[in-house]
């Protein structure tokens, strides 16, 4: 695809057309309807001729003055001519954004009289994430990191600063970067990347497969070329060595970004709360906020847990979750921290199926209803809408697909992490028996059965 140099804004073409550059109200420029900051408008790479490339949004070429230029682009891992045409004086941009392993060739008539392949190696390479959310680039710096080592690149990040202070100390060797700070360096690169979860790629223009169907984190391997094999991600943990609380404890979170991704089962955490404490454990609520709703659906901190919600540093909730015993909570960020620190996790989630997330032996999933909506590409997910059920909201099967998880289900899943760690809970260690949750729950079963409010009521407060 070739564009006039009039058309250099938008080169950086979305995978729906193409646009001029958006300004927020920081006043740094972005990619059109993305939340990237824009890269350099001019490529950064000086070829002869006059030419000059970089790989800072895709492939992207200025071509020399003169209608004798021919310039080629090949996929060499497929043997694929990506373009080949005549564009003197112009730009050329690939509308692929992802990594591809390419050669340039430029003809003079019918003379080849230069190439250039991909060669990163001690080049500086930057890869820019969308800001505001925590599970997603705790999953994607691994392979960052990976395609670092591969490349032997100088590597930076572009991302919150709340990433920043929690990853840049565990990764040193690459440079995390704010926004505003990019932008005045954003002129060094030889390549950019830009990973994101890409709803309407229909062109995959900026993906080569879907993160729908290769999993959250995995898409960041596939969008730059490297295995996607899930790692581990790293974290910096405040006082990682001295414990918060003496007492062995199990840290929860309840609270997630929309209705959909939170447990609708409406006894369930409240049971599963009374039970790890049944167990003698002290049982702490990390959240950023101890309500959290939309119009007349709010979620509430359940009764029984202590209370050290609030907006506090990533590295002190990661202290938190390091020491405790094992960690419950939802596909949300949190239980992503609690991967990357090496907690045994308890994820509960039917809005997505197991591939989205990374692998936990502990994964709490039913099949039994309605599930997996966020990778039903008949059905995006909306994310202004907090009521987010697009099969059945506004009818009796809304929420089914955790509405469904019962509570014994969860606690099944727990004692199976206890046995699986050797785990003692400490009223058992102090001779008491097993909590005995299989006649409580058959007891609530029965009562919740009559008919009646008064009864049902009758069952919540009783738990």
């Amino acid at each position: 695809m070739v564009f006039s140099a009039a058309e250099l804004p938008s080169a950086s073409l979305e995978a729906s057309g193409k646009g001029p550059l958006n300004k927020k109200d920081d006043g740094i420029e972005r990619l059109p309807n993305l939340p990237f900051p824009a890269p350099e408008m001019e490529p950064t790479q000086e070829g002869p001729y006059g030419l000059r490339y970089d790989f800072n949004l895709g492939i992207r070429i200025k071509m020399p003055e003169g209608e004798q230029w021919r310039v080629r682009f090949w996929d060499m891992e497929t043997d694929t001519c990506l373009y080949d045409g005549k564009s003197g004086g112009e730009y050329v941009s690939s509308r692929k954004k992802y990594f591809l392993q390419v050669l340039i060739e430029l003809f003079e008539g019918d003379e080849l009289v230069w190439t250039h392949e991909y060669d990163a190696r001690r080049k500086k390479v930057a890869i820019i994430m969308p800001t505001g959310t925590l599970g997603d680039p705790l999953g994607w710096v691994p392979y960052i990191d990976r395609f670092g080592q591969k490349h032997d690149c100088d590597m930076t990040v572009v991302t919150s600063e709340v990433i920043v202070d929690l990853m840049g100390p565990a990764y040193p060797h690459i440079r995390f970067l704010k926004e505003a700070e990019f932008v005045g360096v954003k002129g060094e690169f030889y390549a950019s990347y830009y990973i994101g979860l890409f709803f309407h790629d229909e062109e995959q223009a900026w993906q080569p497969r879907d993160f729908r169907a290769v999993g959250l984190h995995r898409t960041a391997g596939w969008i730059m070329g490297v295995d996607p094999t899930e790692i581990r991600p790293r974290v910096a943990i405040e006082k990682a060595d001295t414990r918060p609380i003496e007492e062995p404890y199990v840290v929860v979170a309840v609270q997630a970004s929309c209705a959909c991704k939170m447990w609708q089962n409406p006894l369930g955490w409240l049971d599963t709360v009374q039970y790890l404490k049944k167990m003698g454990y002290r049982v702490i609520c990390i959240d950023k906020d101890p309500v959290v709703g939309h119009n007349i659906t709010w979620n509430h901190m359940p009764n029984g847990v202590e209370d050290e919600t609030g907006e506090r540093p990533l590295a002190e909730r990661a202290r938190w979750i390091k020491h405790a015993d094992f960690f419950v909570g939802l596909s949300s960020g949190l239980s992503w921290l609690a991967w990357a620190v090496g907690t045994p996790v308890v994820m509960i989630s039917g809005f997505t199926d197991p591939i989205n997330e990374f692998q936990t032996p502990y994964r709490v999933f039913s099949n039994h209803g309605c599930n997996s909506c966020w990778h039903d590409l008949r059905t995006p997910f909306q994310h202004n809408d907090y009521l987010f059920c697009p099969r059945h909201k506004g009818t009796e099967r809304a929420f089914e697909c955790t509405r469904n998880i019962s509570t014994s289900y969860v606690l099944s899943v727990i004692k199976k992490l206890c046995r699986d760690h050797d785990l003692v809970p400490p009223a058992v260690a102090a001779g008491e028996p097993w909590p005995d949750d299989v006649e409580r729950v058959k007891e609530v079963a029965e009562v919740a059965g009559r008919q009646g409010y008064e009864h049902r009521h009758e069952v919540y407060w009783k738990l």
